[in-house]
């Protein structure tokens, strides 16, 4: 729990009981996760503040929203270090087409893109669709 605390002030994220409860739930969790799943997990809980606590999280950098394409926004927690920046720490995301689970893809990082002159990127997201090694053993 301290290191967990320690990571939400390192990032200027006040460790509410929710926030450490919510923090650890993702981090046991191998993929990424939507917020109903979230909400499911903690059916007691105002949704209101789990939907709070997701935004300040990726405002502060904890977790990084994936568009998978399956038209649910899903939510993985960063490695330490990373700032989600466009210009770095990209990584290629993987959605399985058998059991509907996203994975981040960390070591696989996606190539820096020169756009042409007056275009302006704010958001990358580069999903390879498939089916994951659990589904295909």
């Amino acid at each position: 729990m301290k290191e967990i605390e320690k990571r939400l002030n390192d990032n200027g994220v006040r460790p509410t009981a929710m926030r450490i409860l919510i923090y650890k739930y993702m981090a046991e969790k191998e993929v990424a996760v939507a917020l109903t799943d979230i909400e499911n997990a903690f059916a007691k809980a105002d949704r209101t503040t789990l939907y709070r606590t997701l935004k300040t999280f990726e405002e502060k950098g904890i977790v990084h929203q994936i568009d998978d394409g399956t038209h649910i926004s899903k939510y993985a927690l960063c490695e330490p270090g990373c700032n989600c920046e466009l210009e770095q720490d990209l990584h290629l995301h993987f959605h399985c087409n058998n059991c509907e689970e996203t994975v981040c893809l960390t070591e696989q990082k996606i190539p820096h893109i020169n756009l042409p002159d007056g275009y302006i990127a704010e958001d990358a997201n580069l999903i390879v669709k498939g089916i994951c090694e659990k589904c295909s053993g």
